[in-house]
């Protein structure tokens, strides 16, 4: 938990040792970018956060701020400098935030690389089709970038490394079953943040010798706390789940995209990897700008786009969930309704909450929290 900690409060401090170190740094957005693709290149991939404590003095100048207040974190906190160990950029198409400021941050952060991965937002076969060229489009400008080839069996490897890499992290979320869970929600989140800031091999040694760490515990004695799930997109600040375990309850579960929905579905090691990557990207995350319509009615619909919701509310033993939507995002926006319905309609009570991406925000969330604990006490 030491290194976890380290580099979860020091964002970027691994990268820039290896950047030291002659490696390439490509910085990345969302849960939809091919990560076994920056692996397979021997580059590193950080996943680029945001900046919570922070105001935004910077990027409101070169960005309209209706757009999503993570996405002008991010990109305030990338004009200030704090990621300037990068060589490169993917920003993958997930919503009208990121799509329509992506001559925003192209012409701001002027990078030796930049791409633009053009992901569609259905799943059928020819979407399928699609993503796999567009893949191949990523690699052909990685490889003109590094100056080498990367072969079907480097991606291969990666999609191992990586498939194990959630295996691990699995693992640990596991130890989050007890009650009370052995991992705290706070502690949880810095390695999740961690995680996603160090290369494949780092990341699964540093999940193993924290599931170590964890597993050496003794269950705490208090117990008598409400069991709660957070879902949301990127919420990658330890305020959040410190605001819902100081309001009285445990977290023992989430559905984000730096979490749950993105350790939980594999990539199939198919014959040809980017079939495997292509199914996973667009099939298998569960992201609100995905269209999701398996089944012949609409309870059918449900079911596929919010199924896994309710196992991990039946196998983490929750009590309660919290959708948590950063204003202005319409995608997650738009699927309240239908989310709200089918998790209260298995019997889980649900608190909506529309907020800004701020810690100064909280003390009025930790509120409305702390009533929603009372209502289901």
């Amino acid at each position: 938990m030491e290194t976890a900690d380290r580099y979860y409060s020091q964002y970027g401090l691994r990268a820039k040792e290896l950047k030291k170190e002659g490696r390439k740094v490509i910085g990345y957005m969302t849960a939809l970018t091919p990560v076994e693709i920056l692996t397979a290149a021997g580059v590193v991939p950080i996943r680029l956060k945001g900046f919570m404590d922070e105001a935004i003095t910077k990027g409101d100048a070169f960005m309209e701020s209706i757009v999503c207040p993570f996405v002008r974190s991010v990109f305030d906190g990338a004009v200030k400098g704090r990621f300037n160990f990068m060589d490169g950029m993917v920003l993958p198409h997930q919503c009208d935030s990121i799509d329509r400021t992506n001559d925003v941050w192209y012409s701001n952060l002027d990078l030796p690389y930049w791409h633009f991965l053009n992901v569609p937002h259905v799943t059928d076969d020819p979407s399928i089709e699609f993503t796999r060229e567009i893949l191949r489009v990523f690699i052909g400008t990685m490889e003109r970038f590094l100056g080498t080839k990367i072969t079907d069996a480097e991606i291969a490897r990666a999609i191992k490394a990586h498939n194990e890499n959630r295996r691990l992290m699995r693992e640990l979320y596991a130890l989050r079953k007890s009650d009370p869970p052995l991992i705290s929600g706070v502690e949880m989140m810095k390695v999740l943040v961690a995680a996603m800031s160090i290369p494949v091999d780092e990341s699964s040694a540093l999940i193993k010798s924290v599931t170590e760490e964890v597993k050496k515990r003794k269950v705490p004695v208090d117990g008598n706390r409400k069991r709660i799930m957070i879902i949301g997109d990127q919420i990658d600040h330890i305020a959040i789940p410190g605001a819902i375990e100081n309001a009285g309850a445990w977290l023992v579960a989430d559905d984000l995209s730096i979490g749950g929905k993105i350790y939980w579905p594999e990539v199939d090691e198919t014959a040809e990897p980017l079939q495997g990557i292509a199914e996973r990207y667009l099939r298998k995350l569960k992201i609100a700008t995905t269209y999701v319509s398996d089944g012949n009615t609409y309870e059918e619909n449900l079911e596929a786009r919010f199924g896994h919701l309710r196992q991990r509310i039946a196998e983490f033993k929750v009590d309660g969930a919290i959708l948590f939507i950063y204003k202005y995002c319409d995608p997650y926006g738009f699927e309240v309704p239908a989310m709200k319905n089918y998790i209260e309609s298995g019997g889980t009570p649900v608190l909506y909450l529309e907020d800004e991406y701020s810690t100064s925000t909280l003390a009025r969330v930790k509120t409305r929290i702390e009533a929603f604990l009372e209502m289901i006490a």
